[in-house]
């Protein structure tokens, strides 16, 4: 009997954004199999009927004409096929939502084919290959179901069983399924490295097997799952190849799906006009309406998020129109919640509400609680936008509920924090505080999962989690009442977020949260220090201080966000301008007057020195030092430093002994990348190693990722200098230096630096790279340096945010380290160092002296 391939739905989904924006087939794990079954008469038809039911979308009836045949082979006491028949009802289930009694059919399956689930073996003695292949079939499905319902860990095992029986059958598609849903599951329980090793192994395996369907969807899914981990050029070449083998073999189901994947991972590129022909290319060729519908769904999401208004409102009326012939599936109702969820700001309130009331209805037909908790949420949405707010709340309130009772928490967060937002537009302040509470403690139990799939697919960071910690702390400054607002908790909440965009720049959850308490560090050692949280909200910058030995100072200035970030935009191009220096002060002195102006008698009356910054957004692109207050640059009054405000170590001064570095540099740039030569990084390391400092250089040649590794390793150098080319950015792969034999990014920048840590116990005191710039057009671009001070492990880090000519940066280091072995504090020796350029008419410019930040340990 021919096998049926199943394109089956997603496994767990992270947050309600996978589904609204990326649909269910787009993230097929891997095609199951009808298991098959030995021939008999009658039961064999209703067998087949049941798959032609299946085949066919009609799961209901197929779930009738499935339990008939079970009956029929349970009569004949054939307990092979009637396994095979409850292993196939299983998978109807599971596409309707089902899983209590899919759970309940692939149980009773297994037990007929004699599987003790405890001991994982069979109970029979010189099994048959038809019962392997049947067992197999059914772990594979098994394990697609645990997963389903959040079993990551015991999927694994499953799908690894089925794998050593594909082995023993000698059947070479099977065990690639089965390794394919490991990798699935183990992406789920956040084994990432072990996912993609085992997809790489796969992606070789498929390369030697001839064409088949099986290679299409293996390779279709190898492509979505790479997707997921952010390996974006590699899932566009799988997902190619898995294009040409559909068509070359004429299967239109796998040439649409491969269509759809490759639209995703195209918008995950940035690449609007391809994803586009790809989401048009599969909906044409969509061999069935779900599938037709769900590639127009996610292009019109795409036309919507770009504002092609024209083009939205000529498609809408086409999905609109073929949403009833939809069938009554997980799938189908999450096709109809995308849809209305997409065009909630700008289509007709009351269609949308139909489209939503219908799918709750469909949902609870199905028994999908999930989608039903989607539903009742997003109809609250609406409402909600309607100023209805007492009918927002109730929906919303259900499905919050909902969504707690199936323990569904990446979803929850959304209607707690819905709630919050109802709550605050009704005046009740505190209970909206509880909720917006809430939703921040959901998102923290929820980071692994939060940063598992590459940002822009999985979720818009900035749309749909930022604004939850922006949005409480407004409320929280706007609390009234004894010893309120907290603003202690208000600053917790800000360095939560923080902490949450370098989770989200690395897609790992690897950050401690364990913050060293900077109070204490200035209350009794640095009794001359104040520590800066600027907060940017819509409609207000706030600041709040701290003072040596006082209570928590809050400051607002009445600005909008758009305000503050054209200003610092400005700044930033105003400050490399050579012939701008007037409108650079002017707009460098209205930041100060923001920023600092509000607090500057307090800090002069404390006797303070040194301003540590915990910047917030698109401030971290701007140095603190080049504010000015109309007569002088902040700089020729205080030392500046900049915190992430997640200190791994408890800021202490250098140690007073002598320094010793490992001093590396690049004067020529690789010849597969284009940035302009370094002449005076040899005068730079020159000077450094002149002034006394004991020092192990590795200049040009030799200045290779394995030469350095092994460097490091050997001595315990407390300084690391790298003098060399590099960029931050907002995404973690652009943020990188280069060796003579090319780039190194900042993962593997933590992996280098870190590698020490297995030999040696004591951190890196200052690491320093000295011809840094931030990507261009990314006013998010020194998250990269946030994310390099935090992973390279130094207590602190010397960096530039933009280019300059390196005879001046080697003047700057020379001064710098001069400084530092005198016993100066790091932010001071990087202070005098800047004033002694600023006094020199060659380099007083702002340009050549403030691109220089300190980042963590400012002693």
């Amino acid at each position: 009997m021919q096998k049926l391939q199943l394109a089956k739905r997603v496994v767990r989904f992270a947050v309600i954004h996978v589904i609204l924006f990326t649909l269910a087939l787009s993230l097929t794990i891997i095609p199951s199999t009808f298991a098959k079954q030995p021939p008999t008469t009658t039961a064999k038809q209703l067998f087949e009927q049941g798959e032609a039911l299946y085949q066919a979308g009609r799961f209901t009836e197929a779930v009738t004409t499935l339990q008939q045949a079970v009956r029929s082979y349970q009569r004949e006491s054939n307990n092979l096929a009637q396994a095979a028949a409850l292993t196939n009802l299983s998978l109807v289930y599971q596409q309707l939502g089902s899983w209590k009694e899919a759970d309940v059919t692939i149980n009773n399956s297994l037990n007929l084919l004699g599987w003790n689930e405890k001991n994982q073996k069979l109970n029979v003695n010189n099994p048959k290959s038809e019962l392997l292949e049947i067992l197999a079939q059914t772990l594979n499905i098994q394990g697609e179901l645990q997963l389903t319902q959040g079993q990551a860990d015991t999927s694994v095992k499953t799908s690894q069983q089925a794998e050593q029986i594909w082995k023993k059958l000698g059947d070479n598609a099977g065990v690639t399924r089965s390794r394919i849903n490991q990798a699935q599951a183990l992406r789920v329980a956040g084994f990432y490295r072990r996912s993609l090793d085992i997809l790489e192994e796969v992606s070789q395996q498929l390369q030697a097997q001839p064409d088949s369907l099986v290679k299409v969807t293996a390779l279709r899914s190898l492509g979505n799952v790479l997707q997921q981990l952010g390996e974006l050029e590699l899932s566009q070449n799988t997902l190619q190849k898995s294009l040409k083998i559909a068509q070359r073999l004429q299967l239109p189901l796998e040439i649409s799906l491969a269509e759809f994947s490759l639209g995703n991972t195209a918008r995950s590129l940035s690449n609007i006009k391809d994803t586009i022909t790809h989401y048009e290319n599969a909906a044409k060729i969509a061999p069935n309406p779900l599938t037709k519908v769900q590639a127009q769904i996610n292009q019109l999401s795409l036309l919507v998020e770009s504002e092609q208004i024209a083009e939205v409102q000529k498609l809408i009326p086409t999905i609109q129109s073929q949403l009833a012939i939809l069938p009554t599936t997980q799938v189908g109702i999450y096709a109809r919640i995308n849809f209305a969820h997409t065009i909630i700001k700008i289509g007709n309130k009351k269609d949308i509400a139909e489209i939503l009331a219908s799918s709750i209805k469909q949902a609870k037909t199905i028994g999908d609680e999930r989608a039903e908790s989607y539903a009742l949420g997003s109809l609250g949405e609406v409402y909600e936008q309607n100023n209805q707010w007492q009918e927002a709340q109730d929906l919303t309130e259900q499905a919050l509920f909902i969504a707690q009772k199936i323990d569904a928490s990446d979803i929850a967060y959304r209607w707690e924090w819905q709630l919050g937002r109802l709550l605050k537009a009704q005046g009740n302040i505190p209970a909206a505080i509880g909720a917006y509470d809430s939703a921040v403690a959901t998102l923290e139990s929820l980071r692994s999962d939060l940063v598992a799939v590459n940002r822009d697919v999985q979720f818009n960071f900035r749309d749909g989690v930022e604004p939850i910690y922006r949005e409480s702390v407004e409320l929280l400054l706007q609390e009234q009442g004894q010893d309120k607002p907290d603003l202690d908790k208000v600053r917790k909440r800000i360095e939560a977020l923080q902490l949450a965009e370098l989770d989200n720049f690395f897609r790992e959850a690897c950050l401690s949260n364990q913050f060293v308490v900077l109070d204490n560090v200035v209350d009794k050692d640095n009794q001359n220090t104040a520590i800066f949280y600027p907060i940017i909200l819509d409609n207000h910058l706030e600041i709040i201080v701290k003072l040596p030995k006082q209570p928590l100072i809050h400051k607002t200035s009445v600005v909008s966000r758009e305000e503050v970030e054209q200003l610092v935009t400005k700044m930033r191009q105003t400050i490399v301008a050579p012939s701008a220096i007037k409108e650079f002060q002017a707009v460098s002195q209205q930041l100060y007057d923001w920023l600092i102006k509000p607090v500057e008698t307090d800090l002069k009356n404390d006797g303070v020195n040194t301003l540590v910054f915990i910047p917030d957004g698109s401030l971290r692109n701007i140095p603190m030092s080049a504010l000015y207050d109309g007569e002088e640059y902040v700089v020729q009054k205080y030392a500046i430093a900049v915190s992430p405000g997640l200190q791994l170590f408890t800021p202490k001064p250098l140690a007073q002994r002598r320094l010793n570095a490992l001093a590396g540099g690049l004067s020529q740039s690789p010849k597969n990348e284009d940035f302009e030569p370094l002449p005076n990084v040899k005068v730079e390391l020159k000077f450094i190693q002149q002034l006394g400092v004991s020092t192990t250089t590795l200049l040009d040649d030799n200045f290779t990722t394995k030469i350095l590794e092994k460097t490091i390793n050997d001595q315990p150098f407390r300084v690391v200098h790298l003098a060399t080319h590099g960029q931050f950015s907002s995404k973690a792969k652009d943020t990188f230096i280069l060796t003579v034999d090319g780039r190194i990014n900042v993962s593997e920048l933590d992996s280098l630096l870190k590698s020490r840590e297995q030999k040696r116990t004591e951190p890196i005191e200052l690491l320093v790279l000295s011809a840094c710039e931030t990507a261009a057009g990314d006013n998010r671009a020194a998250l990269g340096l946030a994310g390099i001070a935090i992973r390279s492990g130094a207590r602190s880090t010397l960096a530039s945010l933009w280019q300059i000519g390196d005879d001046s940066t080697a003047s700057f280091i020379r001064e710098f380290y001069s400084e530092l072995i005198t016993g100066k504090t790091t932010a001071e020796a990087l202070r005098l160092s800047q004033l002694k350029l600023l006094a020199d008419q060659k380099y007083n410019r702002p340009m050549y002296w403030a691109p220089y930040v300190l980042v963590g340990n400012w002693l």
